[in-house]
């Protein structure tokens, strides 16, 4: 018992060395155009989305059927998400080949609008993914879901409709607004939509 004990104890010691060894004469390669082992990928995937699943669990949606979030959403989604996600019949884009992992094409991919509302507000570490709601309240974030909900199945010609008759950006007009300008205590962004927000209580890492 004591013997085998030695050894995994040898064992452990030997891998984290080997670790410290890999990771200290850098090794692996970070580069964006290297995928991940297999196993790495695998480990990352799962953890990104038991990590997404209970977070999002938490989260009540508003109406996403109302026309106005989801016009709203159109012109959100046209400023800040089509060069990563695409807009229907858009083949690709500038940026997209060079990310890794690849986004997900929205136009043709549907998902869950918690998991799309919780994403697009926390963002995604090591993938490129901003944490929109840092800038952006979740009013604004709701009528980007609204839309991506609609988005699989639109035509492009429906899509640049959509965007055309989208409502003028009113965080960003207050942003111009105040550029240069210390905000002060009474200084309130978003059109005023009463939408629910996200429970808290989550651990930083």
């Amino acid at each position: 018992m004591t013997r085998r004990l030695s050894v995994a104890v040898l064992a452990a010691v030997a891998l984290c060395g080997g670790v410290l060894f890999y990771v200290g004469y850098g090794f692996y390669d970070v580069g964006a155009d290297m995928p991940h082992w297999e196993i790495t990928r695998k480990v990352m995937e799962t953890v990104r989305n038991r990590s997404i699943a209970v977070r999002a669990s938490r989260i009540e949606p508003p109406d996403l059927q109302d026309e106005q979030l989801v016009l709203k959403g159109a012109g959100q989604y046209a400023a800040m998400c089509v060069n990563c996600h695409l807009a229907p019949e858009q083949a690709n884009s500038e940026i997209r080949p060079g990310l890794y992992p690849q986004p997900p094409n929205l136009s043709e991919q549907r998902f869950d609008p918690k998991t799309v509302f919780w994403v697009t507000k926390h963002g995604l570490k090591m993938t490129g993914m901003p944490a929109w709601g840092l800038g952006h309240d979740d009013a604004t974030i709701w009528s980007i879901v609204a839309f991506v909900t609609k988005l699989p199945g639109l035509s492009a010609e429906h899509y640049k409709d959509m965007v055309a008759r989208a409502p003028p950006d009113e965080e960003m007009q207050s942003m111009d607004k105040k550029d240069g300008m210390k905000p002060g205590k009474d200084d309130k962004s978003g059109s005023g939509m009463q939408m629910p927000t996200e429970q808290k209580g989550e651990h930083k890492h």
